[in-house]
């Protein structure tokens, strides 16, 4: 039987927008009444941009009409996290200290690129306070759920994105990573989802602490999907002065390389960790099938020391940069777990926080000559399945560097590109994801690789899309 429109991907979409099968304005009526009537469960968007939709649907339709698409993603659907500018509506961040009547002006690069190509931008989803977890919940939006168990939490900071994706509101969504925010979230909803190496996609405005850890990225069901956006994602902005030389890679180019003669290392311990042996086994056996595709595969170490000791007053620092601005009558707003950590935030010193400065140097030349002698690492993703959507972040019920980060954030550090991709489903029926971790600039490998275990164990299960 034919797929439902919903469950189509953005290459499929495109095919038969080409072929005439289909029209980009009834394709984006189908996910504009999908997220009517999922969204007042899931709680994955901030705002739904119904009229801008249908215009964009109505001019893609047209272009395509007379043969002239603007490119591979002209009139699919994509949605926006709400922690980047997007013309004419207001960024606010999940917060309540943020004005609602300051309506952007001007698209951030990645809109600004994805608009350009002629995607259908739905609306804004939901992320937790300034992005500051690995959940999503905000006191300005409240909880975000997860479609594969509405008890649960999607991840985080791109937990809407995530939750939009998985339940078939479109089959691309935007994401940022400062620590895992797009890998989080691919992980929980079974998502494949990319971290590109930082600077690779343009990025403005760069004043927050964590300008130097974070990344615009995909989120979508499948590596060639996401290759797609990041390719237009990735084509060069002026107003970042962090963005690197443009390449101009189409990141589809090479998907079906293979991994025949690669280095694979693979660490289940990365830095200590110590994941829920049920992951630790489902990933063990995902990691098998690469050698069945003619890779090389040594089980590593720890590859390096654990990084709380070292970073968590640098991860405080930073929330209390962003507390600063805050004025102090508005304070009793924010989330309180936040306003804690960026309270604590104010008593770290310059001599702790350049600690760190260097400490992320080091760790960054121990990375890089670690990839000398292999040319991709392979983690959990994450230590668990998704916890409760409920439950409290960076406390003894669910610890921010034991549970939430401890894979992820290493790579926000170094810059490198890392995604993660479904390796199955725990005993609860929840999906579980694999990280692969390559060296800066080396999207098109981990692309690669990603594509070579999508292809060798596919992962056909689906969120709220068979039956609703």
């Amino acid at each position: 039987m034919p797929e439902p429109l919903h469950a189509l991907t953005a290459e499929a979409l495109a095919n038969s927008f080409g072929r005439g099968d289909l029209s980009p304005i009834e394709v984006t009526e189908t996910v504009l009444e999908r997220a009517e009537r999922l969204d007042r469960e899931l709680n994955a968007f901030v705002v739904i941009d119904r009229e801008g939709a249908r215009r964009q649907a109505e001019a893609s339709a047209e272009r395509w009409r007379r043969g002239a698409p603007l490119s591979g993603l002209d009139g699919v659907p994509v949605s926006i996290k709400d922690l980047v500018a997007m013309k004419g509506f207001a960024t606010r961040s999940g917060s309540r200290t943020t004005d609602p009547d300051a309506l952007s002006d001007a698209d951030c690069p990645s809109v600004a690129r994805l608009r350009e190509a002629g995607a259908v931008l739905i609306g804004k989803t939901h992320t937790p306070e300034f992005g500051w977890k690995g959940m999503t919940d905000s006191p300005l939006h409240g909880t975000t759920r997860n479609p594969w168990d509405l008890r649960r939490t999607p991840g985080g900071s791109s937990g809407g994105a995530g939750a939009a994706v998985a339940a078939g509101i479109g089959p691309l969504a935007h994401g940022t990573d400062a620590g895992g925010s797009i890998r989080i979230p691919s992980s929980y909803c079974g998502l494949f989802g990319i971290k590109p190496t930082f600077g690779r996609v343009p990025h403005t405005p760069n004043e927050s602490p964590y300008a130097t850890l974070a990344s615009n990225g995909p989120l979508a069901h499948t590596v060639r999907d996401a290759a797609r956006m990041l390719t237009v994602q990735s084509r060069p902005d002026s107003r970042d002065w962090y963005a690197a030389p443009y390449q101009g890679i189409d990141f589809e180019a090479g998907l079906e390389d293979g991994v025949q003669g690669l280095r694979i290392a693979y660490s289940p311990g990365l830095g200590g960790t110590r994941p829920d042996p049920e992951i630790a086994a489902l990933v063990t056996d995902a990691v098998k099938r690469f050698e069945t595709m003619g890779a090389r595969v040594e089980e590593v170490g720890t590859v390096f020391d654990p990084l709380r000791p070292v970073f968590e007053d640098y991860w405080k620092a930073g929330f209390a940069y962003l507390l600063r601005g805050i004025p102090e009558d508005r304070r009793d707003l924010m989330d309180p777990g936040l306003r804690t950590l960026a309270e604590e935030g104010l008593a770290v010193g310059l001599d702790a926080y350049y600690q760190a400065v260097t400490a992320r140097a080091r760790l960054g030349s121990r990375i890089e000559q670690f990839h000398q002698h292999y040319d991709l690492l392979v983690t959990p993703t994450t230590p668990t399945s998704a916890p409760p959507a409920d439950v409290v972040y960076h406390s003894p019920e669910f610890d921010r560097w034991d549970q939430a980060v401890p894979y992820t954030v290493p790579f926000n550090l170094t810059g490198q590109p890392a995604a993660s991709i479904p390796a199955g489903l725990a005993a609860g029926g929840l999906p579980v994801g694999m990280q692969i971790v390559g060296p800066r600039f080396s999207e098109a490998l981990v692309l690669r690789a990603a594509h070579a275990f999508e292809q060798a164990a596919p992962f056909t299960a689906r969120a709220m899309q068979e039956t609703q």
